[in-house]
């Protein structure tokens, strides 16, 4: 397709936007492509070592924990869905944005909180014992949640937002028409299986990848669970065995894994596309409940709610007014917030500059140039924390002693680890990572500006430059206000490439958190968890409100 306005065959309006655009996407790969030289470049000893002792046993595992991972949020997520979305019932309206607050509590909060609650003598198991009249501990035993299955539904718990959100858009607005229609011919249970359920099948594939690539990218859960998943290996073998060439081999593996998965999401997609028969959408109609079955109903969608967000949420308040109680406030954790604070706001910062220059680029161009630069500067949300910590790494530790070295030659003076050592590599690895949410969320405010626009402001003379500031801007403020607020949360529950990247002695509340919790000292942690709960609320609450439909939906039929 041509530009908006006539331009000269050299693309002199918008050229310097791709060219700028593709820096951006170069930038994001490069980790990627020293990841693959790192794992090349290892000695064959060190491959046939971990072939031989380490991925026998960290592949099932990670393998299994994914298949759980996405059994439990596919069940959890599109039957929530489905009963905000196709019943009415007391309660509904809460559960419709309450379904979401397991967004705003990262994994590791969560197996941080569960661990020390369900602990053999943490506050559940003890009050049972109490109630039972048990004095041994060793009398009472419930299943240990450092385990498989503990993890898998932890995580299911944590993670089944991702799939409930693209699911109950789904049958709030596009396929509302359909599953009415088969409502009238059979019941709502073969509704739902045949009908409903098939067309849920490109969004569940949506959002369970997203719920597995984030279990991919955890450390701190996986390991607070004991489990030994790739991610962990990975950490352990370039932190507590210094050899990185090993790291990035397993970093290699978990990549190709990544790959695998979109592979599987698209191809999920493909093929799975229907029209419907009226230009205007409405929501769907639900079915009114009562009795047994609304109670029912309010049971089965508040109980991933109070599981996922309550539960820990109020454990981690107890516990940090118990610890604020006995010894005040940490300076600790005030010199911590503002670290994370400050990193976050750089980050975001700089992902808002990048994904504007992306987008516009992208807008300018309308080509397929601009779009596919936006998604190879996507790339790096789908890549672990891990991978991309390896991957960013070597290349500038590299460009470090390149420029050491001048520095000595020329002026007799170190200029040591400036980038490697410092807060720009950790700044790097957040905007690599979460590019694709930025870029994204402004092309979505892009998408909504009339091409009429820019034409007209075009032709009085304004460069593309110029079109950007005075009309772009100021219109596209919303979709950056809530793209900056999806970033800065993002940021500050960074755990994995945090551990690896951050300079000597410096911490965040994340870092806090995994810190105490290989200490055993969960009270301790509990302030840091529930800061990051509440900065987690903001996106969450964001999300209810973006989620809600704009035509006004149909009365609940009796």
């Amino acid at each position: 397709m041509r530009p908006f306005v006539s331009l000269p065959r050299r693309c002199s309006g918008y050229c310097n936007w791709l060219i700028a655009s593709a820096a951006v996407a170069a930038l994001v790969l490069t980790p990627i492509l020293a990841l693959v030289v790192i794992a090349l470049g290892g000695e064959a000893d060190v491959w046939r070592h971990l072939v031989t002792n380490v991925l026998p046993s960290v592949v099932p595992a990670t393998a299994i924990l994914l298949a759980g991972v996405a059994v439990v949020v596919v069940l959890i997520g599109t039957g929530s869905a489905w009963l905000v979305t196709a019943y009415d019932f007391p309660g509904r309206r809460t559960l419709d944005w309450a379904l979401l607050l397991p967004l705003a509590v990262p994994t590791y909060v969560v197996a941080f909180a569960y661990v020390d609650l369900l602990h053999p003598i943490g506050p559940v198991q003890s009050a049972l014992r109490a109630l039972l009249g048990i004095a041994d501990p060793q009398g009472l035993r419930l299943p240990d949640v450092r385990s498989m299955p503990g993890a898998i539904l932890l995580f299911g718990m944590v993670l089944y937002p991702y799939v409930y959100l693209s699911v109950r858009a789904l049958f709030l607005m596009q396929a509302a028409g359909l599953i009415e229609t088969a409502r009238m011919l059979s019941t709502g249970r073969r509704a739902f299986f045949r009908v409903a359920l098939p067309l849920a099948r490109p969004a569940i594939a949506i959002g369970a990848s997203l719920a597995l690539m984030e279990t991919l990218n955890d450390i701190g859960a996986s390991q607070f669970l004991g489990i030994r998943t790739m991610t962990v290996s990975v950490y352990s073998t370039w932190v507590n065995q210094s050899n990185l060439a090993g790291a990035a081999e397993i970093a290699l593996v978990m990549l190709a894994i990544v790959v695998v998965l979109i592979v599987l999401e698209r191809a999920a997609r493909r093929g799975r596309r229907y029209t419907t028969a009226t230009q205007r959408s409405h929501v769907l109609a639900r079915k009114r409940l009562s009795g047994k079955g609304a109670a029912l109903a309010l049971v089965l969608g508040a109980a991933p709610v109070l599981l996922g967000f309550v539960v820990p949420a109020l454990h981690l308040a107890s516990q940090a007014t118990r610890r604020i109680g006995f010894a005040g406030f940490s300076d600790a954790i005030l010199a911590e917030t503002a670290n994370t604070l400050i990193v976050s706001v750089v980050a975001t910062a700089i992902a808002l500059v990048l994904g504007v220059l992306l987008a516009y680029a992208a807008r300018l161009d309308r080509g397929r140039i601009g779009k596919g630069l936006v998604r190879v500067a996507g790339l790096g949300y789908a890549l672990p924390g891990t991978v991309l910590a390896i991957g960013l790494f070597i290349p500038l530790a590299g460009l470090d002693n390149l420029v050491d070295g001048w520095s000595r030659g020329v002026f007799g003076m170190s200029t040591g680890l400036m980038l490697s050592g410092s807060l720009a590599i950790l700044v790097y690895a957040y905007v690599a990572r979460f590019l694709a949410i930025a870029a994204g969320g402004i092309e979505a405010g892009f998408d909504k500006i009339a091409p009429s626009l820019d034409q007209s402001a075009r032709t009085l003379g304004r460069t593309p430059a110029g079109v950007l500031r005075a009309v772009h801007l100021r219109l596209i403020r919303p979709a950056l206000g809530a793209t900056a607020i999806l970033v800065f949360v993002d940021c500050m529950k960074e755990l994995p490439a945090t551990l690896l990247l951050r300079p000597l002695n410096f911490e965040t509340l994340a870092t806090h958190i995994y810190a105490e919790a290989v200490r055993g000292t969960y009270e301790d942690g509990a302030v840091a968890a529930l800061a990051i709960i509440a900065a987690g609320l903001a996106p969450v609450i964001l999300l209810a409100r973006l989620g809600r439909p704009a035509v006004r939906g149909k009365r609940p039929t009796p």
